[in-house]
């Protein structure tokens, strides 16, 4: 009986290569990969003709999804390489590690104890003089390899094990470099640094230990471990069975349940997830599959992907990208070009130097936009399911890249498609984002982002504690989420949300307790922030009738208090206070456009002439309220040129006038521009300001015209440069009629609008 320890890097091409070429020569009878036992039933199904990686050995508990670990594995992965070749030739293969079980249960552990550290009556450590429990050390905490390589004279760990690991071709003695690297590193580490290695690497090593040795009392003759290199020397100098045993003994341990998921590489590139945090791993997908030249087919795929970008990249870029690789190779002592190099030729021949696009080789290349995909047959909850059935059913299928969908809802397919990504994001999975309609009333356009994100499996299996279908758990989750808030703007944004999703169930509930929270709201502000949501709720519809009815008799209701209550509402307040309320104004004017209700309008016009006329108030407020007047037809543009006018008067202090103007400027200069007594106001008022009140007012003044449009700042910059005019002039300039260059023109215009000589 022999047992051979194969350490590698997970996810490293040529960790695999060399592993591969070693288990042709051992021939064992039997594989130990570094991985949750719990992962022992799934292993068949990573050789079904449909499990596609990138994928991730996904284990949680079912009492709390969210207590989850990922396993991901790459096409390139030594385990997942070695678990393909003892599917190949009918092996036994299994998991070594301590199961997720019991990891998920001392990280409970440690949440509840740092809890009650951390709790307001817990003694502190002050109390006792004790110091606080010390972190890990630095190589502990971070990544050990990295003193070797500092010792090498490289900038990080991951540039020196490829160089000396993944580019190595004598494969024979590889893993006894890697054994022999690995033990003097941990003799330094344990022993020069007098750190002994964290406790649940103990518990992992012991774990691994003791199915080693079960295996080996089996009697198996030839016994295959493929562990991370830094495990090597933990299993090969082993210490007493009955020191594991005791290490081991009484460990907490939780119900767990293990599935596979698809996994990205931009996800395998995170620092997240067992044996995740590679840098590159498109790159290493290129390196696994060439065995030969690799320098050249990579530049064709740069050089493939700037043309799909309009970049121009001929074929002599490449040839001279591929030569300057080999030469910088060459210079650094390097047998082959690295990613290094390539990228450094590729920014020097094809772009000029310029860094900016390597940010596009960068996410499509070097990490990479590859989605997995696993079988039918793949455990799944029925949530999971239910998804899985509408994708298929809608023509939805999930993708990494970041894809623009524009649905027009009054298509059924389409109609569903909205719906479902509405439905998910109640769930909190955003597969899609955005999803507005475009504006205007009775709209039927949205507009997606899709991308898929492996967490998302995770959510739909927290989601399932809501029900077993996508309709069923949003509703519930919705129902759930109404009778948390209190804040009827967030229940009147819950109740569209619904609405948008389709979900005619959960609408009449959110209805419920939006009537009781208005009932018990005694600030008008508190109700002015649900008008612009239950607007467009009623405005846009149901197919249930009877709850928009609900929803225009609360409206009707909320209006009537909020038009009695808001003129007390304004008074007293300060800058800040006046500028929270102008942003409330501003809203339910546009709701009560949105409703298109003659009587509500001219209610709200009526409150709006009192708030107008009230001289006591904020200026920004009394300011904004003569624009919407203006605005709706209720108040003429002589009216508004007498009110501007009041407002700039000398009598009233410089900051009051600045906050008037703010209000009924603010977001649109074209008022401003288009109407010639206005501008000559304003041009007046700013004109007679002494310098030391020009400079107290002039932040107001800035903070209006910036919201203008650029267009109009410059029409505006180029009236004032042409100088002022006379009030009541026809002119927008001064000067005579320069009758020589308008005939210029003449001959021009005669062309243009088809008129013959003389016409």
């Amino acid at each position: 009986m022999s047992t051979h320890v194969f350490g590698v890097r997970h996810h490293g091409p040529g960790s695999t290569r060399s592993l591969l070429d070693a288990l042709e020569r051992l021939a064992p009878d039997i594989v130990l990969i570094e991985g949750p036992p719990e992962g022992d039933a799934l292993v068949a199904l990573a050789g079904h003709a449909r499990m596609r990686p990138p994928v991730a050995m996904l284990v949680y508990a079912p009492d709390d999804p969210s207590d989850a670990s990922y396993y991901p594995f790459a096409r390139f992965s030594p385990e997942w390489q070695a678990i393909h070749y003892a599917l190949g030739r009918d092996l036994p293969i299994r998991f070594m590690d301590l199961p997720l079980a019991n990891r998920i249960a001392l990280r409970r552990r440690e949440r509840e104890e740092s809890a009650e550290r951390t709790a307001p009556d817990a003694s502190s450590a002050e109390d006792d003089g004790a110091e606080p429990s010390a972190e890990p050390a630095e190589p502990w905490r971070g990544d050990p390899l990295a003193l070797i390589a500092q010792a090498a004279g490289y900038e990080d760990s991951e540039r020196w094990w490829e160089h000396m690991v993944e580019e190595r071709r004598d494969t024979e003695s590889l893993f006894d470099g890697i054994r022999t690297v690995m033990t003097a590193l941990r003799e330094q580490v344990e022993g020069e640094l007098a750190q002994a290695p964290p406790i649940l690497e103990r518990y992992r090593e012991a774990a691994m230990r003791k199915i080693l040795r079960a295996t080996e009392k089996e009697g198996f003759a030839r016994i295959a471990v493929v562990c991370g290199a830094w495990h090597v020397p933990a299993l090969e100098q082993r210490p007493k069975q009955s020191e594991d045993n005791r290490l081991l003994k009484g460990l907490p341990k939780v119900k767990t349940t293990a599935t596979w998921v698809p996994w990205t590489y931009g996800r395998l590139s995170y620092h997240s997830g067992y044996g995740a945090g590679i840098g590159s791993p498109g790159w290493y997908d290129h390196l696994w599959s060439r065995s030969g030249d690799v320098a050249t087919p990579w530049l064709i795929k740069v050089a493939q992907a700037f043309r799909a970008e309009g970049l121009d990249i001929s074929s002599a870029h490449v040839i001279e990208s591929v030569r300057l690789a080999e030469t910088l190779a060459a210079m650094r002592a390097r047998p082959l070009p690295s990613l290094a190099e390539l990228n450094d030729a590729t920014q020097t021949v094809m772009l000029f130097g310029e860094s900016a696009p390597m940010q596009l080789i960068q996410a499509r290349l070097i990490v990479g936009e590859r989605l997995g995909q696993v079988p039918e047959s793949t455990p799944a909850t029925p949530l999971q399911e239910d998804l899985r059935a509408q994708q298929r059913r809608l023509r939805l299928k999930p993708s990494a890249n970041d894809q623009s969908l524009v649905l027009d809802l009054r298509k059924p397919n389409d109609l569903a498609r909205s719906h479902l990504l509405h439905r998910l994001r109640l769930l909190d999975v955003p597969w899609g984002r955005n999803g507005g309609r475009e504006a205007g009333k009775g709209t039927f356009k949205e507009s997606w982002r899709l991308k898929w994100e492996p967490d998302f499996e995770v959510a739909l299996i927290e989601a399932g504690r809501w029900g077993n279908s996508i309709a069923q758990a949003a509703t519930t989750a919705v129902v759930q989420e109404a009778r948390r808030r209190e804040d009827i703007g967030q229940l009147a944004a819950l109740a569209r949300q619904a609405l948008l999703a389709d979900l005619g169930e959960a609408i009449e509930p959110v209805i419920e307790q939006l009537q009781a929270r208005a009932a018990l709201a005694a600030d008008v502000l508190v109700l002015m922030q649900a008008v612009p949501e239950l607007a467009r709720l009623a405005r846009y519809g149901d197919v249930r009738k009877t709850a928009i009815e609900r929803v225009d008799t609360l409206l009707d209701g909320l209006l009537a208090r909020i038009f009695i209550g808001l003129p007390n509402a304004c008074s007293g307040l300060n800058e800040e206070a006046a500028e929270t309320l102008f942003e409330h104004i501003q809203g339910v004017h546009e709701g009560l456009r949105l409703l298109d209700d003659t009587r509500l309008q001219a209610q709200w016009q009526h409150t709006l002439s009192q708030l107008a006329d009230t001289q006591s108030l904020q200026g920004i407020i009394r300011g904004r309220c003569c624009r919407l007047l203006l605005d709706t037809g209720a108040m003429d543009e002589e009216d508004a040129a007498r009110q501007l006018g009041l407002a700039l008067s000398r009598g009233n202090a410089p900051g009051q006038s600045a906050a008037w103007l703010d209000g009924f400027l603010r977001d649109s200069g074209q008022l401003l521009i288009h109407d010639h007594a206005l501008w000559q106001l304003v041009d007046q008022w700013v004109c007679q300001l002494p310098e030391e009140t020009f400079m107290q007012v002039i932040p107001l003044l800035r903070r209006t015209f910036s919201s203008f449009e650029a267009a109009e700042r410059r029409q505006m910059g180029e009236r004032v440069k042409r100088g002022p005019v006379a009030l009541g002039s026809t002119h927008d300039h001064p000067g005579e009629f320069d009758r020589v260059r308008a005939e210029t023109t003449l001959p021009l215009l005669s062309r243009l609008l088809g008129l013959e000589d003389g016409e």
